[in-house]
């Protein structure tokens, strides 16, 4: 099991519907927002170092489940628990805990693979690296 990180937000009026609660858009935007907050907490340089140093873009999502218990509203300060469920040859699962207090919300995975963008090629998936894994558990 990897480390457990934690991002905070505050729910701004615009993230709402006009029935006051949060737009479930949002919800992937703070998921988002909390994967790369993982690794940067977890010390793994930010993209654009990564990119230099590896070749290495980002971690682009393949694919997202998402499950809604609780709604949210404006004025809310909202922590999402993120870790990495589990590690493959090329992809990820992240899995994300949307709280408020200790309230459970929301709760999504996301599978994401590490890749590099070859100069006039195709993105491409790469092996996940060993010093990334590492850092993460």
């Amino acid at each position: 099991m990897s480390k457990t990180t934690t991002y905070e937000l505050r729910v701004m009026f615009g993230d709402c519907d006009p029935a006051g609660i949060v737009f479930f858009p949002n919800f992937s935007k703070w998921m988002d927002a909390s994967s790369l907050d993982f690794f940067m907490q977890c010390g793994v340089p930010p993209w654009r170092e990564l990119k230099e140093s590896h070749g290495i873009i980002g971690t682009p999502l393949l694919e997202i489940h998402t499950k809604f218990m609780r709604p949210a509203t404006y004025g809310d300060t909202l922590q999402v628990r993120t870790c990495v469920e589990s590690w493959a040859a090329k992809t990820f699962v992240q899995k994300h805990q949307v709280f408020k207090g200790e309230e459970l919300l929301c709760e999504g995975r996301e599978t994401r693979a590490f890749c590099v963008h070859p100069e006039g090629g195709r993105l491409q998936a790469i092996a996940v690296p060993d010093f990334i894994r590492e850092r993460c558990s």
